[in-house]
């Protein structure tokens, strides 16, 4: 019966580490504490929709496509930007310039990293997080760290099922033992799966509050921006743009100089 020490390391990872994956998935499905008035304005700004939606590089990413479509930006399918017109009308257009660094030439990929650390980004998540519309960075990094626990105790189960398997026990036979660990397992795969499904739900930046205004955006009335602030790069309509938006690490060709 060696075994059921196994177990019950199994069952101890299990059980701390979907608890605290339960807890702090609870703080970020309630309402913010702090703001007593949750913002009652009568509708989100582009900005703030693209961060509740989809975080500081999706508000990058609608800057960049709002200053291409006055052609004050260029952005080629190839991966890289080019500065046309170097004035931006707001703070978070000026940080999206500065990231361009002096040439105003730049993969779109690295100017949308530097641009989301920009101090207006931060400046508007203070704001969204101060009214009860977004969620607070220790509450993010709480559910992350709870579903990396909580993949960590699966790992943990499996390697004790390993262990209890090539310690020799006679009296139990092995089928018994692995149904016994399949019940941890189990439960950190059923806490796995309601995370994974929250976060479909979720775009992991927007309070219940905020989740509620921007259900209730009328993308409709607003241009195709607002489509895009909400749902990202996939609502781009030209191809060309889509793909240098879509670009990761580096861009296709190398940049040319001298421009």
């Amino acid at each position: 019966m060696f075994w059921v020490l196994f177990l019950l390391v199994a069952w101890a990872g299990v059980l701390i580490s979907c608890t605290r994956l339960v807890r702090s998935a609870t703080e970020a499905a309630e309402p913010h504490t702090g703001a007593v008035t949750v913002r009652h304005h009568e509708e989100l700004t582009l900005y703030e929709a693209a961060y509740l939606a989809g975080g500081p590089h999706r508000v990058v990413e609608l800057t960049l496509v709002a200053m291409e479509r006055e052609r004050r930006l260029l952005l080629a399918h190839t991966g890289w930007a080019t500065v046309v017109v170097p004035a931006g009308r707001d703070a978070l257009e000026r940080a999206v310039l500065a990231a361009f660094g002096p040439d105003g030439q730049s993969p779109v990929a690295d100017v949308r990293t530097a641009a989301a650390g920009a101090e207006a980004v931060g400046r508007l998540a203070e704001r969204l997080a101060e009214a009860g519309l977004a969620l607070t960075e220790d509450v993010r990094s709480g559910v992350d760290d709870g579903v990396r626990a909580v993949w960590g105790a699966t790992v943990l189960v499996l390697a004790m099922c390993g262990a209890a398997l090539a310690v020799p026990d006679g009296g139990t036979p092995t089928g018994l033992v692995v149904c016994w660990f399949a019940l941890p397992l189990v439960l950190a795969l059923a806490c796995l799966a309601m995370a994974a499904f929250d976060g479909r739900r979720n775009s992991g930046w927007a309070s219940p509050a905020g989740q509620r205004l921007l259900t209730g955006l009328d993308l409709g009335g607003r241009g195709f921006l607002a489509a895009v602030a909400v749902r990202g790069v996939s609502a781009v309509p030209d191809p060309g743009l889509r793909a240098a938006l879509s670009c990761d690490d580096r861009a296709l060709i190398p940049r040319q100089r001298g421009h």
